[in-house]
């Protein structure tokens, strides 16, 4: 590993740690960018439409699973409502790396993942680049990992 590499390791898990000795909502999705609101108010369904992070709009908005979904139009307010688990982020909107190592952190809406038809949010786009080097390794450990941080951490609900 070379030193870049190292020390980019190393400020992830350091953020890691650091963010996932904190409070969590408690909502199904994680809301803690803007209280109430998943994915920090972006349009969770721009990313598979539009292949990018964009913002919703106050206008186009619906509610599931206790949080707030905000659409860039109402096309994409009409397809989420046809199918909201389709394009709401894999483990509630929490970083899917951290989570492949048990521990949640927040999920930046700018340092996200389609694979495999799903949407993974990572804590930073820094991460996001260690996610992407096994993305399945990463899955199959946040897969097994996340049931039980739910049932330990008091602040996030059942799933």
């Amino acid at each position: 590993m070379d030193r870049r590499a190292f020390i980019s390791t190393a400020v992830a898990a350091t953020s890691l740690i650091l963010f996932s000795n904190q409070a969590f909502s408690a909502e199904k999705f994680f809301t803690g960018l803007l209280p109430g609101v998943a994915i920090g108010g972006y349009d969770a369904v721009a990313y598979f439409s539009a292949g990018e992070a964009k913002p919703g709009d106050g206008a186009f908005v619906t509610n599931y699973e206790n949080a707030e979904w905000r659409f860039a139009s109402q096309e994409n307010l009409d397809a989420f409502l046809a199918a909201p688990s389709q394009y709401a982020p894999q483990y509630g909107g929490y970083c899917a790396y951290a989570a492949s190592k048990g521990a949640l952190a927040k999920g930046d809406p700018e340092a996200w993942t389609i694979y495999e038809g799903k949407l993974y949010l990572n804590f930073s786009k820094s991460v996001r680049s260690i996610w992407q080097q096994d993305i399945p390794g990463h899955i199959e450990k946040a897969n097994t990992n996340f049931p039980k941080l739910l049932e330990t951490w008091p602040n996030v609900t059942e799933w």
